[in-house]
């Protein structure tokens, strides 16, 4: 996958970058985005919420260039042409986890097929990094189906040079005849704005609303 090196001498966001990548400045945003047409709609075809929700994210992620900006392993800046989806699956044996990443695909139904093979051959390992190698444009998500909240905030210090998008979600409640489910977007200020992060939000929104189109 290509990586697209940013001239750091030109760039638009120059000023922006440089005062909180030295600040080491981070911000989360906490929203809760009604899955109730979502959940309708997975329900149809027995489909599962979490790979749903994976796909949602990554399209997101694959669609704005700042969600794609960081270093590469040489600590050159730049943005990769397509992210792939690093996802938490939970042993239920062990109460531990494991990290593990699948391949994209514009149709969700084979990405949820991909998803399905993926968690059955790697869950239940005993290791953290199960499926190798993991690969290098790769953004971290995870789920915590069995508490809901109304914040979240995880940090990947690494130097302060993180500047990935961390996406977390919640377990969802019912507010009378709707579903909820939290979600935390955590960004590094050096690339993203409260005005990329409102973008996520706002465009996840969508794609649940939207869901019977992609479903």
């Amino acid at each position: 996958m290509k990586f697209n090196i940013i001239n750091r001498d030109n760039w638009y966001r120059k000023e922006y970058f440089e005062h909180y990548l030295k600040q080491k400045t981070t911000f989360s945003i906490t929203n809760e985005i009604n899955i109730t047409v979502l959940i309708k709609n997975l329900k149809k075809k027995n489909y599962k919420l979490y790979p749903a929700f994976i796909f949602m994210v990554t399209k997101i992620v694959n669609s704005h260039r700042e969600f794609r900006t960081c270093f590469d392993v040489e600590g050159n800046l730049g943005y990769w042409s397509e992210m792939l989806p690093f996802y938490t699956i939970f042993d239920k044996k062990t109460a531990t986890f494991s990290g593990i990443w699948s391949q994209v695909s514009v149709e969700f139904s084979k990405f949820h097929s991909q998803y399905e093979r993926d968690v059955e051959k790697y869950n239940g390992t005993g290791t953290l990094f199960p499926k190798k190698p993991v690969p290098e444009n790769n953004f971290p998500i995870s789920m915590i189906p069995w508490s809901s909240f109304t914040s979240f905030n995880l940090n990947i210090n690494n130097d302060g040079d993180f500047l990935l998008p961390i996406i977390t979600a919640g377990r969802y409640t019912q507010i009378e005849e709707e579903l909820l489910l939290p979600v935390s977007l955590q960004v590094h200020h050096a690339v993203c704005d409260g005005y990329h992060a409102s973008i996520f939000m706002n465009e996840l929104q969508r794609l649940a609303n939207e869901s019977e189109n992609w479903i």
